[in-house]
């Protein structure tokens, strides 16, 4: 049977058709596909695997027509979380605590102005 492999970096993405036996499974058809032979840098102990967007297990059975996609790692940082999602009284405490902090660091910064100001008369 017929599947194709895909695999994409940031300025180069590939997609390997190869055959494999009935019953064969993700990695046998990635390891088939050659693609690694291409991306040697690619790990797929500690990569995700999908078919189709879907994420599937590393021994999962392919089936004819499947498209296996090998996923990087997200790069970057994680986008905060939503502080409105928060509940209970907690969530007002420390938004009072950060705009306290803010008062005072302004406080401060004002202060070693002036101070700054008064060294230089």
């Amino acid at each position: 049977m017929k599947v194709a492999v895909a695999y994409a970096e940031a300025k180069k993405q590939m997609v390997f058709e190869c055959e494999v036996n009935d019953g064969a499974t993700a990695v046998e058809a990635i390891e088939r596909s050659g693609i690694l032979a291409k991306f040697p840098h690619i790990d797929l102990k500690g990569s995700k695997i999908g078919v189709y967007g879907k994420i599937i297990e590393p021994d999962q059975v392919v089936h004819p027509g499947d498209r296996l996609e090998i996923y990087r790692p997200a790069l970057g940082k994680p986008p905060k979380k939503d502080r409105a999602g928060k509940e209970g009284d907690g969530a007002d405490a420390d938004d009072s605590d950060a705009e306290e902090s803010k008062a005072e660091k302004k406080t401060a910064a004002k202060q070693r102005v002036a101070a700054k100001k008064q060294k230089d008369i």
